[in-house]
């Protein structure tokens, strides 16, 4: 569909709503999660994610505001600028496209684009109630590749303090089908063609200073091992069979 069909229909949307008593003729719509969001009729070709949870579910291990900054104004500005940077493109990729064959593209589509596809990666492998010990097939893959789950943790502890700067830690599903642990800088993922570390990521950490300075300040490691008590193993055990 073109642009200006895109623009006719959200037009044509925004009246008819109108006209059935919806509160506002604005593209900015009040989502399930609290949060203002422009998504449901943009008419660009990445569009921010809604939260499967509300900015304040994730306390005491993440603050709401910290969650409110990260999606509406970091996460928000990984879309905005990778919807500029794509414009040049005559015909444009889906984000996991894009990601996969980075080197084809812009500093700012590898960065921006990395920066979508990382968060919308992130939002989902956390949850409120989650953490504990690993359930299902993972939890058997964590067993037979690190021994037991406190290894593997000690592990992607280690590899998340060890990155230096920003950037986030991984575990991933490399090219031999075995699990590993690695990290990458700034918004590179595992994805990228031009990433040293390859794979199919099944959970990662964000170790940028904007996930946790507010509640943390430059303790890295209080947010990393907080952090264990948010993770959805059921969401990590679908990337997990998705990885093959």
């Amino acid at each position: 569909m073109n642009k200006s069909r895109r623009k006719f229909i959200r037009q044509s949307s925004l009246v008819a709503l109108a006209g059935i008593g919806f509160p506002a003729l604005s593209s900015d719509i009040i989502n399930e999660t609290g949060t203002i969001g422009s998504s449901f009729f943009s008419d660009e070709p990445f569009t921010l994610p809604n939260l499967p949870y509300t900015y304040e579910a994730l306390e005491p291990n993440i603050d709401k505001m910290t969650m409110e900054i990260h999606h509406t104004k970091h996460h928000r500005a990984y879309v905005d600028n990778l919807n500029k940077a794509v414009k040049e493109l005559t015909t444009i990729p889906s984000l996991d496209e894009l990601v996969k064959n980075t080197s084809k593209f812009s500093m700012a589509v590898r960065n921006h684009g990395g920066g979508h596809w990382n968060h919308s990666f992130f939002w989902k492998i956390m949850k409120p109630g989650g953490g504990g010990s690993p359930t299902g097939k993972i939890a058997a893959a964590i067993n037979g590749t690190f021994g037991s789950f406190d290894e593997f943790k000690a592990k992607l502890e280690e590899a998340s303090l060890k990155r230096f700067g920003s950037g986030w830690a991984w575990l991933i599903v490399d090219a031999n089908k075995k699990l590993a642990i690695g990290s990458t800088p700034n918004q590179d993922n595992p994805l990228m063609d031009l990433s040293e570390l390859k794979g199919t990521p099944i959970l990662g950490i964000d170790v940028w200073e904007h996930a946790y300075y507010l509640k943390y300040q430059n303790r890295r490691a209080d947010y990393v091992k907080s952090w264990w008590n948010l993770l959805n193993w059921e969401e990590i055990n679908k990337n997990l069979e998705a990885a093959g």
